[in-house]
């Protein structure tokens, strides 16, 4: 199957990074559900001074080129914090794209597992974009819908391909999305008549306090998944980059944390659809995207949201208190949305085997629309 016209080399140069950025967008011309990331979010993604995953991991980017032209890309990762939750050295890939054409992807995988061998590897896991608590997996289902933002969009012949090249399923991720209507969920709604437990109390977030309530949400989060499949904690440099990216996006109302007897035990974010204030961008910020997305996201408002992080702390998740908290705090969200008249919403993603969240997401009115996968291979 090999296509020696096919060659695959390391990024270096500036010219080789626009080159990386540039060509999903080129790939998805046609695709009328693409939606392409902001240049300058992707330069930031892969920049050291930007982006603290990479002050501790080892990532090489690629590129595939025949005769001449950018055909295929693909990044190589090392994290030294997966490799310690795990107990073994796994090696993770990501950012993936190529034209259909499976002699591509075989170049473009097999580059990456030589690179991981040689660091230590065996095994390959992914994609990530870069790492899992960032974008994660393959779209797999759900393609005729925009993306959400944080979420990827692939054509179907990429899944394919990989499996094609002995990839196995790792996991897929769930992404349930909510048809806002004129009522609320009646699941939701009769959380409003129950008694809180004793102890417990339902707060927005402190704005005046917002760097503080950000690492309480890295804390929850680092206890609430820790037993999740792939999970790899937030670092506390990698909160304080998040907490800088997201306030423009915050609202307050949309930012929800439950406490008992004082300390914080379970939080939501929900965030305005970015995607939705850039769909028309092609990546390109100047010369009028950022007025352009600063009047859609405060003077026109946004029609759709999506719920990125959600916790609950592992003593209370598996007991009644769990459910309830999560209940609790998605009835408040709901409510803050329907008064800004968003029109649907996205909880993702949620693991396949994590069968609390999605029970709970059905009951509660969600509907499973797009599913992710993470594909894994032995390098032995």
């Amino acid at each position: 199957m090999s296509d020696h016209s096919v060659v695959v080399f390391p990024v270096k140069s500036r010219a080789d990074l626009k080159d990386f950025i540039n060509l999903p967008y080129r790939l998805h011309q046609g695709d009328p559900n693409y939606i392409s990331p902001l240049h300058t979010e992707r330069r930031d993604l892969l920049n050291p001074k930007k982006n603290p995953y990479l002050e501790r991991a080892l990532v090489q980017l690629w590129l595939a080129k025949r005769h001449g032209e950018v055909v295929g890309r693909i990044s190589t990762q090392i994290d030294p914090l997966a490799m310690e939750v795990r107990g073994y050295k796994e090696g993770h890939f990501g950012l993936i794209a190529a034209e259909n054409d499976l002699s591509i992807f075989e170049a473009l995988t097999h580059t990456a597992e030589n690179w991981l061998r040689k660091e230590g590897a065996t095994t390959n896991v992914g994609p990530f974009s870069l790492n899992i608590n960032e974008e994660t997996g393959v779209l797999v289902t759900g393609h005729e819908t925009n993306p959400m933002m944080m979420m990827g969009h692939d054509f179907g012949y990429v899944s394919e391909h990989l499996s094609a090249l002995n990839y196995d399923k790792g996991r897929d991720l769930n992404a349930y999305i909510w048809e806002m209507g004129a009522e609320m969920p009646a699941t939701l709604k009769n959380f409003e008549d129950r008694v809180p437990t004793k102890g417990m109390i339902v707060r927005s977030i402190n704005m005046k306090k917002y760097h503080e309530e950000v690492r309480i949400i890295g804390k929850i989060f680092n206890d609430a998944w820790s037993e999740n499949w792939g999970f790899v904690p937030l670092a506390e440099n990698e909160i304080e980059h998040m907490a800088s990216q997201l306030k423009p996006l915050i609202i307050p109302d949309l930012v929800w944390f439950v406490e008992m007897n004082g300390e914080p035990a379970a939080f939501l974010v929900c965030l305005p659809n970015l995607n939705e204030a850039i769909v028309d961008l092609k990546g390109k910020i100047l010369p009028f995207g950022w007025s352009k997305i600063l009047w859609r996201l405060k003077v026109k408002g946004l029609k759709s949201a999506r719920v990125p992080l959600l916790g609950v702390r592992k003593k209370y998740l598996n007991g009644m208190l769990g459910p309830f908290m999560v209940g609790s705090i998605m009835n408040k969200m709901f409510y803050e949305i329907k008064k800004r008249n968003i029109e649907k919403l996205e909880m993702s993603w949620v693991l396949e085997d994590n069968v609390p969240m999605n029970q709970l997401a059905k009951r509660m009115g969600g509907r499973h629309y797009k599913t992710y996968r993470v594909f894994q291979k032995s390098l032995r």
